[in-house]
């Protein structure tokens, strides 16, 4: 079999705009892509174009190009197999390793994640845990496979979503191990190689990453400044032929929008009218910051699917969530599960279904929490980078900061040595979009968030001229 190729044009819009103003130009082509390969936007074990042809579609001295592809193999992130090009990977030992937000584990000390949007666990979930211990003995005489979830879980998700205005049975739920593993499922469940997945643009990245590992094509429809474009999805559902579209209708990641319960009903109803199966995913639900969680308020489509999680409600650890539809679409979902996994940990489920059974003080503490670190960011954001566009959110995990210029790789791939990790913009779309956007979570303390701010400053001051200073030609070398 022959090796994945990127060629030199797509590689290229994946870079975006890589190059800063000052710093020398192989280091900073060297951590722009080793963001992309860190992010997944460029995959393991593809071969890259060679030295020649990638220096002339970037307009710079092949010199450039072999001391950056050079520091990348030293770091361990390329290989160079004989008469095969420098091949992608990572490096085999923990180390430093960049900008990835998951998938490099806890933060190094002294840096601040500002890559991941996940508060850390609920002070209520040890509690959880120690009754779920005591539960436990009782399930242990059965075989433990449960594909649909334990009837305990499924009955209080059923009865969360019928306390917020949406009469539940137990039938309409499956539990799953998080809300990404539940978007996969319907993903497999609905769709087919070549299918198209409408999508908002931006959106959480691992939604796209799971739509194109299912072989499936995204069709974004831009979301404007405030609110939901509902003729531009409309006409997106009528022209691509989804098969699926997928919505973050409360608190939207990135953006932190808000769905208003019209527009819900308009996308749901545009949805139904062309057989697309309409997934909001609702896993932000639980965190309003500035008033009561809205209960749900218009006549449901038949079709319309909901996903939530325990994730960012309580911890991100416990991995575990859910999907609710109708009956005969959960029984579906159950049969194509079983040649993946049997089910989620039984135990997990019982913590789950203690934290449910009472779950309104621990989410106004955790609310609470969240507003304070959200103005903080604000307030640093505005002291320390006064150009940058940022909206106060009414609920959620992060701002989607503006910038002034369209610089958001060079910036995430800069700020790490300033001590940040961050996600560019570009890992919210498809095709290098939003340069000009980085997102900002506020999980981390009020005094971190404070520091995190001034580092980005700096960091940022490295990719504007200082005044006099000529602007960098696009032949420039090292």
């Amino acid at each position: 079999m022959s090796p994945r190729r990127i060629g030199p044009a797509s590689l290229s819009r994946l870079l975006g705009a890589w190059r800063a103003e000052r710093g020398s130009a192989y280091r900073q082509l060297a951590d722009s892509l080793r963001l992309l390969i860190l992010d997944g936007r460029l995959p393991l074990d593809v071969v890259l174009p060679g030295e020649r042809e990638l220096a002339a579609t970037l307009e710079i001295s092949r010199t450039t190009v072999t001391a950056a592809l050079a520091r990348l193999r030293d770091d361990g992130f390329l290989e160079r197999r004989q008469g095969a090009g420098a091949r992608t990977r990572l490096p085999a030992g923990p180390g430093d390793r960049g900008s990835s937000p998951l998938m490099l584990g806890p933060s190094t000390e002294g840096l601040l994640d500002l890559g991941a949007a996940a508060p850390p666990a609920s002070e209520v979930v040890p509690q959880a845990f120690a009754a779920a211990l005591g539960d436990f003995p009782a399930h242990l005489s059965n075989h433990g496979y449960l594909p649909l979830g334990l009837p305990v879980l499924r009955a209080a998700i059923a009865a969360r979503y019928g306390r917020r205005g949406l009469p539940t049975h137990p039938d309409q739920i499956m539990v799953t191990s998080g809300a990404q593993h539940a978007l996969a499922l319907m993903l497999r469940l609905t769709c087919g190689p070549g299918d198209r997945v409408v999508i908002d643009h931006p959106t959480y990245p691992h939604a796209i990453d799971a739509i194109q590992r299912s072989s499936c094509r995204p069709v974004p429809v831009g979301l404007p400044g405030q609110g939901w474009d509902v003729d531009g999805v409309a006409a997106a559902l009528r022209q691509a032929g989804p098969r699926l579209a997928y919505f973050i209708p409360d608190f939207h990641n990135p953006t932190g929008q808000w769905m208003g319960l019209d527009t819900r009903a308009a996308i749901a109803a545009a949805a139904a009218a062309s057989r697309t199966v309409a997934v909001f995913d609702e896993t932000l639900i639980d965190l309003a910051l500035d008033g009561p969680v809205q209960p749900y308020g218009f006549e449901e489509p038949e079709g319309l699917v909901r996903l939530g999680s325990m994730g960012k409600s309580f911890w991100g650890g416990l991995r575990l969530g859910w999907i609710r539809a109708d009956a005969a679409t959960i029984q579906a979902l159950a049969a194509r599960r079983v040649s993946l996994d049997l089910g989620t940990p039984i135990l997990e489920q019982l913590a789950a279904a203690r934290l449910l059974a009472d779950d309104e003080p621990a989410l106004t503490a955790r609310r609470t929490m969240l507003a304070e670190r959200r103005d903080a960011l604000l307030a640093a954001v505005r002291t320390h980078l006064p150009d940058w566009r940022v909206t106060r959110p009414a609920g959620g995990l992060s701002l989607w900061a503006e910038l002034p210029a369209p610089v958001s790789n060079a910036l995430a791939a800069t700020s790490e040595r300033f001590g940040v990790r961050l996600a560019a913009g570009p890992r919210f779309g498809v095709d290098g979009a939003f340069e000009r956007f980085v997102r900002l979570p506020y999980t981390l303390p009020p005094k971190d968030l404070a520091e995190a701010a001034r580092r980005l400053a700096q960091a940022y001051a490295r990719l504007r001229p200082t005044p006099g200073q000529p602007r960098l030609t696009a032949g420039a070398v090292i």
